[in-house]
């Protein structure tokens, strides 16, 4: 009688126990889920023709009276040329933000509308890793589509506003940290939206929810917060208004409000984790 000694495989320590895919997998196998959605294709899109277009119409109607400038003089009156750049490059990520608010709902609810997400849960009983590797995966090409975006609105609205004597460097810090904090927050928004369409399961509840908390919520408070004081020392506490601060401090500093909005975005996911682990498919 011969006893049989099972083969010791060695897991790296990123592979998730009781999964047969490493984490690697899981980030090959998101991606290839992603790209396979046509909304991604036109969701992409659109944030990228919406951001150069609406870039060049800005530097086209852009005058010395509408920028702030003395006609006369040539001397600035409001913004100098690197916040006009910025302000140029980033006007089309606004649109981008709910277009990649919808795309990062979508990403995961379309799971559950099609049932994938059994096969998903199956292949990943720990759950947790295929919801991580959809966020990372979701963050890095919204982010890089989001930096291709603003970059590209400003190279294409340099030489137009060039002609009117409004010159910027990319590399200038006063322009290159607002686009950047731009981008971020693009991809943070998205990450969001994948917290909230985990927790709803449903394409219409979470995009509804989510557009809600980000273009209604301030609003609806910023109307409430003529009549009542204490609403109005809130409203730099929500998460497109922490956002905004990010890039334009206000009444917090950039690392203040970018921790806001992380707080945000760790509720939704955690949340969505919680919820994930507890409920069936």
């Amino acid at each position: 009688m011969t006893t049989q000694t099972a083969p010791t495989t060695t897991r790296a320590s990123f592979v998730p126990a009781g999964s047969g895919l490493s984490f690697t997998g899981l980030l090959r196998s998101e991606t290839i889920k992603l790209w396979s959605l046509r909304s991604t294709y036109w969701s992409f899109s659109l944030v990228v023709v919406a951001s150069l277009g609406i870039a060049v119409l800005m530097a086209f109607a852009m005058s010395a009276q509408s920028m702030g400038y003395d006609a006369e003089t040539g001397t600035p009156m409001v913004m100098g040329d690197a916040q006009l750049f910025v302000l140029v490059a980033t006007t089309g990520i606004g649109f981008g933000q709910l277009i990649v608010a919808v795309l990062g709902v979508l990403s995961i609810s379309g799971e559950y509308a099609s049932g994938m997400i059994k096969s998903t849960l199956t292949a990943v009983p720990n759950r947790l890793p295929a919801l991580w590797s959809k966020v990372i995966v979701l963050f890095a090409f919204t982010f890089l589509v989001g930096l291709f975006s603003v970059v590209g609105s400003f190279l294409v609205a340099m030489p137009i506003l060039g002609s009117k004597d409004i010159t910027a460097d990319l590399f200038d810090v006063d322009v290159f940290l607002p686009l950047l904090g731009n981008v971020l927050f693009l991809a943070l928004i998205a990450v969001f939206a994948v917290g909230i369409g985990t927790i709803l399961r449903s394409s219409a509840g979470g995009i509804a929810t989510v557009l809600g908390i980000t273009m209604l919520l301030p609003v609806v408070l910023g109307i409430l917060s003529s009549f009542v004081e204490w609403i109005g020392d809130i409203m730099p506490f929500l998460f497109t208004t922490a956002g905004t601060e990010i890039i334009t401090p206000n009444t917090m500093e950039s690392w203040q409000a970018l921790l806001v909005v992380m707080a945000w975005v760790a509720v939704s996911l955690g949340t969505a984790a919680f919820l994930l682990k507890r409920r069936d498919a």
